[in-house]
């Protein structure tokens, strides 16, 4: 009798160490999602995340790539990720609003002027309230930015100073914190549809925009515009965001491989999108744009009154820490 329940005992003892082996060991997919078309750094990130995660894992996770917003826009993907209906994204700043806005001057041109800061900022301790945050009221765990490379204008008119901005026709996207601050420095903002960008620029509608060196690359506005003005106004990253649902759900060890993953596919991402705003000013040169470098500090010191606007709106930490990164 005696024997027999040992024998028992061990034949429960090995079964269950079989089905927690099987489990650990289960096959499962992750979609990685983005609202960029294939071509640029971020789908190259994905693909190296994918490519890392799959080798780690000795092909047990699966990476499906999602571009062109192939499963919803952004706000539609952070939903089902909260949900746990879809498991990472490379995404855009609309989580920051949309979950920690008080701890988000990123969009706010002119206050945080290099790649650096915006950096460290994200990765200091405001970031991890905004991650802290995005966690408790999305369900969204924040793994850190990926560099975008930094907007400047175009323009048909030389742009050394705040006064030659004055009665500029600028076209900008529908955010409330620009429109101010380029009216601020004497701009006429006018808001345009993207695909409309350059019709408006060869009718003479507009005389500027703002974007990275992609948008006059690909639109080819060197047919259109003459000089590159180097104002460096915004640096908008990218975020590599998990459903907390989802991750929550896997083992210690399979968390640790994707999290490495993410550290390393993020920072190849950014030096991918060096590279590729270095061959789109290389290519602007040679279409014959002009590159001009302004004088930043007396175009942020005209803005001022708009920027401290926007920062008004803040929680009062974020201009401490602004302040730190600035000196």
């Amino acid at each position: 009798m005696k024997k027999t329940l040992v024998l028992f005992v061990l034949a429960i003892s090995v079964a269950l160490f079989l089905y927690i082996g099987n489990a650990l060991a289960a096959e499962f997919d992750i979609d990685v999602n983005c609202t960029m078309k294939p071509g640029g750094s971020e789908e190259e990130a994905i693909k190296k995340f994918k490519e890392i995660v799959e080798e780690k894992s000795n092909g047990r996770m699966h990476v499906k790539i999602f571009m062109s917003g192939q499963l919803g826009k952004e706000k539609a993907v952070l939903e089902l990720m909260k949900i746990g209906q879809t498991q990472m994204a490379l995404t855009g700043g609309i989580f920051r609003t949309m979950f920690a806005k008080a701890y988000d001057p990123i969009t706010i041109p002119f206050y945080l002027p290099t790649w650096e800061a915006v950096q460290a900022y994200l990765e200091g301790p405001m970031g991890k309230k905004i991650g802290q945050m995005a966690s408790e009221k999305g369900g969204v765990i924040d793994f850190g930015p990926q560099k975008r490379a930094a907007r400047h204008m175009t323009s048909n008119r030389i742009i050394k100073g705040p006064d030659d901005i004055i009665g500029l026709k600028m076209r900008l996207p529908a955010i409330p914190i620009w429109v101010d601050v380029w009216k601020q420095l004497g701009a006429l903002p006018t808001v345009i549809p993207a695909p409309e960008i350059y019709l408006a620029m060869k009718t003479g509608q507009v005389d500027a925009h703002e974007n990275s060196l992609v948008s006059p690359y690909s639109r080819k506005l060197w047919e259109v515009q003459k000089y590159i003005i180097l104002t460096g106004h915004v640096y908008f990253p990218w975020h590599w965001v998990a459903s907390k649902k989802w991750f929550d759900g896997l083992s210690a060890a399979d968390q640790e491989l994707i999290s490495a993953a993410v550290q390393e596919a993020r920072a190849y991402g950014s030096r991918i999108e060096d590279e590729k705003d270095a061959f789109y000013a290389a290519e602007l040169k040679n279409h014959g744009m002009q590159f001009i470098t302004p004088d930043n500090n007396a175009i942020r010191a005209q803005a001022m009154p708009a920027i401290q606007r926007a920062v008004g709106e803040l929680d009062p930490e974020v201009a401490a820490e602004v302040e730190r990164l600035s000196q």
